[in-house]
């Protein structure tokens, strides 16, 4: 009884391995890790070159960068860049942006709607590329602002858009950054979960924890909440939590990448990957840097 008991168990553990292996996470780039001054389709044809499954677009300031979307793009732009996307067999996977800058949380009522508007353009981009989810960055904290106000203004901003969100049918999901709005997963998991709706998720950065918590552990309280997932590293000073540090090349700093790679399969995470990094040495060729992206991906999915 006892050896049929344990070879059950055993079972069980080699099918549910098993499973997390099957599950296909696919490798995919930020926009900005690629050279400015080049455009959409030598951009899609670079990276699909580099072994890319696809590539996460930015809504930026008017003229950042040759391949940037901004609030201007129209709807025939954005037919045009889906047109070069299927010609490189390279999709959209989401689309994410630098205008946020603490607006969804404000307390003025015009700023919020500013974020609204931004918010509303990156469903239309994503809609129109075939992207079937945007990075949203809640926050505003200030010396006049608290981080309660911050968080209801945000959550306000949001909870007026769910209806305009839920028929887009496309995930709308909120990122830790660097803004002292989500400090713990808990943070996270609270704030989606009072915001009550299927299609507002978490876009969970492994890198922008790392200097005061394990992010690993974020993976493991945050579970299926997360539809999207950026991937960076950071280096701590003398490896120390809370001491600053450096960000690094994706497996050079103190991210535990086979304990981040556990946990994602663990939750049952079946999207991309998507490195946002950037290029530090200036000797080295865009090309060659974006291949060495790609192979430092798939070291860390063969984990």
């Amino acid at each position: 009884m006892r050896t049929k008991l344990l070879y059950a168990i055993l079972n069980v553990r080699f099918f549910a391995k098993l499973y997390e292996r099957m599950i296909h996470i696919k490798k995919s780039i930020n926009a900005w890790s690629v050279d400015g001054k080049t455009g959409f389709d030598e951009m899609f044809s670079l990276l699909k070159k580099a072994g890319f499954d696809g590539v996460e677009l930015n809504v930026d300031k008017e003229d950042s960068s040759a391949h940037s979307l901004t609030m201007t793009t129209s709807t025939e732009q954005l037919s045009e860049i889906k047109q070069l996307c299927e010609k490189h067999s390279l999709p959209v996977v989401s689309i994410s942006t630098s205008l946020y800058g603490g607006k969804l949380g404000s307390p003025d009522k015009t700023i919020r709607e500013e974020a609204q508007a931004i918010l509303k353009k990156q469903l239309e981009c994503a809609d129109a590329l075939g992207a079937d989810g945007i990075l949203v960055v809640p926050g505003g904290i200030s010396d006049d602002v608290s981080l309660l106000e911050a968080w209801n203004n945000s959550k306000r901003a949001l909870s007026e858009l769910k209806d305009e969100i839920k028929e887009r049918g496309i995930y709308v999901c909120v990122e830790n950054v660097w803004n002292g709005f989500f400090t713990s997963p808990f943070d996270m998991c609270k704030f989606i979960d009072e915001l009550d709706c299927d299609y507002i998720r978490a876009y969970y950065d492994v890198g922008n924890v790392v200097e005061f918590s394990a992010t690993e552990h974020w993976i493991e309280v945050l579970g299926d909440k997360i539809k999207k997932i950026h991937f960076k590293d950071f280096k701590r000073n003398g490896g120390r939590l809370h001491s600053g540090g450096t960000w690094e090349d994706i497996t050079k700093g103190d991210v535990r990448w086979d304990k981040v790679v556990s946990e994602l399969r663990r939750a049952g995470y079946d999207g991309y990957l998507t490195a946002e990094v950037f290029k530090q040495d200036d000797s080295q060729s865009f090309a060659d840097y974006y291949s060495e992206i790609s192979k430092q991906l798939d070291a860390v999915l063969s984990m």
